[in-house]
């Protein structure tokens, strides 16, 4: 699996995207995406890092949101930023960074995104004042 191109932008760069079923085994498909994509653009040295943030975005959008499938997606919004992003259909399930205590099981996913990424945040989908879901991306500035 490559992941399906999308139409190269301005910058010259192609986007990758992948639907998959909102399931745990479904960060295994975004990881193979963010190796696919990251190897097309020779930026191996940024590899590990693009594919935890993938896999901390898919595995929030399926313990967080509703609905049956999440869109990932990889793509260089300019030459030094690659963006790791998962929509899902679940646009009023803010992500919110969370401060876990050292026993708790769960909430390090935006810590850790946080922790790695340049940047992150989330956009909503959908048209007007009804959005029908989330793109909560994060970014990484790479230099070739």
């Amino acid at each position: 699996m490559t992941g399906t191109p999308a139409p190269v932008r301005r910058n010259g760069y192609p986007g990758y995207t992948r639907t998959g079923r909102r399931a745990s085994a479904t960060a295994a498909e975004g990881r193979e995406l963010v190796r696919a994509a990251l190897s097309a653009w020779e930026l191996d040295s940024q590899t590990d890092t693009a594919v935890l943030l993938m896999s901390e975005l898919v595995t929030n959008a399926v313990r967080h949101a509703h609905g049956s499938i999440v869109r990932m997606t990889v793509n260089r919004p300019a030459d030094d930023w690659v963006r790791v992003a998962v929509v899902d259909t679940t646009p009023h399930r803010l992500p919110q960074l969370q401060n876990p205590d050292p026993g708790d099981e769960h909430g390090r996913g935006l810590v850790l995104i946080e922790a790695l990424a340049d940047r992150w945040g989330y956009d909503f989908v959908g048209a007007g004042h009804n959005p029908w879901g989330k793109c909560v991306w994060a970014e990484l500035q790479v230099s070739r």
